[in-house]
């Protein structure tokens, strides 16, 4: 019975995971239904509408505890400031990215953000790489150098999703909130000064909100949904399935992005942008292939270490050398945001 439940709750688990990132890889089609209104104020309007969906969540789970506990914590909320202003440039970026007829760039934004996560666990928090990760990231800068000489700039675009992201991983490291929680703490923060956009729009007759007939309105306050529903979905999957699990599944965001772009969009790919995607799906297989790898040796050396000290009759007890050493210098490696999954709560994705 305990093992048709495990199954069960891995099925659960996949079933979620594929549908948070598959609506996440799917979103570009949403964004442009939303026109006239531009950019700027569909951000607003996703701000707005996204702390009125999860106060709703919250209210119906009664989940407010964590919010006094955060408000006695200066630096967790100056943290927590920090990442809804780097999750505002995102979302930003994102939107006119698409509804500029950008959407590759965008896509190419999310395959290199797990290069950009090593490189700054580098720079910033002196983690060490394994050789194969130092082939993956310089892999992934000749893809840029190639990119840049195909757009003839650099892929500003997806830098700044990148990097974006990237930071607001870190961020969230040091935050640790849940995913609705930590969607609910960033958009109180924005829930203002979007607010006061959407109301300076609407006196200056920019406003497409109430202009546009019932239907575009319900689309703009829909945006709550189109930004929460995944998380839900996201979080249900990081409960029942492993972290290597929902690192594979990341990958499908930006690939039903980017076949949306060549496919469905219409976008150019001339040779030069293909050289430099399989440049960046090339330090992907790397990378991926190298941390499968590592956490089979990891996971072998946890039970041969648990072997040999119960038959040492000290069950629990973890060998002090040998083996348990192995596991140790993996731990060297960068988090496991960087190369098995995203942050555990991405409210950052499309």
């Amino acid at each position: 019975m305990a093992g048709k439940t495990k199954a069960g709750e891995s099925r659960t688990g996949l079933l979620n995971g594929f549908a948070a990132y598959g609506m996440w890889g799917l979103v570009p089609l949403f964004w442009p239904l939303l026109k006239p209104a531009g950019a700027g104020e569909i951000l607003a309007h996703r701000m707005v509408w996204s702390l009125a969906f999860v106060a709703v969540a919250l209210i119906v789970v009664r989940r407010w505890k964590w919010a006094g506990e955060l408000l006695r914590q200066p630096r967790r909320l100056a943290l927590v400031t920090v990442a809804a202003a780097v999750i505002t440039v995102n979302w930003g970026v994102y939107i006119w990215a698409v509804n500029s007829g950008h959407v590759v760039e965008a896509s190419l934004g999310y395959f290199i953000n797990p290069l950009v996560t090593i490189a700054m666990g580098v720079l910033l928090l002196k983690e060490r790489l394994r050789p194969v990760q130092w082939v993956a990231v310089g892999v992934g800068l000749a893809a840029v150098l190639v990119l840049t000489v195909g757009y003839g700039r650099p892929p500003w675009i997806s830098l700044c999703l990148a990097f974006s992201f990237a930071v607001y991983g870190l961020v969230k490291k040091k935050v640790n909130l849940g995913g609705v929680e930590s969607l609910a703490a960033e958009t109180a923060i924005q829930f203002l000064p979007a607010l006061g956009y959407l109301l300076w729009l609407s006196a200056h007759g920019g406003s497409t909100f109430t202009g546009e007939g019932v239907g575009h309105s319900a689309l703009l306050a829909s945006t709550g949904i189109v930004t929460a529903l995944p998380l839900v979905c996201f979080g249900a999957a990081a409960i029942r399935v492993p972290l290597s699990t929902l690192g594979l599944l990341q990958y499908m965001a930006p690939v039903f992005q980017f076949l949306l772009g060549v496919l469905y969009f219409g976008e150019a790919m001339p040779p030069e942008r293909w050289a430099g995607f399989a440049l960046v799906w090339l330090a992907l297989v790397l990378l991926t292939g190298d941390a499968w790898r590592t956490s089979r040796r990891t996971a072998q050396a946890l039970r041969a270490s648990r072997l040999l000290a119960a038959e040492a009759g000290v069950p629990g007890v973890a060998v002090t050398g040998g083996i348990a050493g192995a596991v140790r210098e993996d731990d060297t490696a960068p988090s496991a945001s960087a190369v098995e999954a995203p942050e555990a709560s991405p409210v950052a994705k499309p």
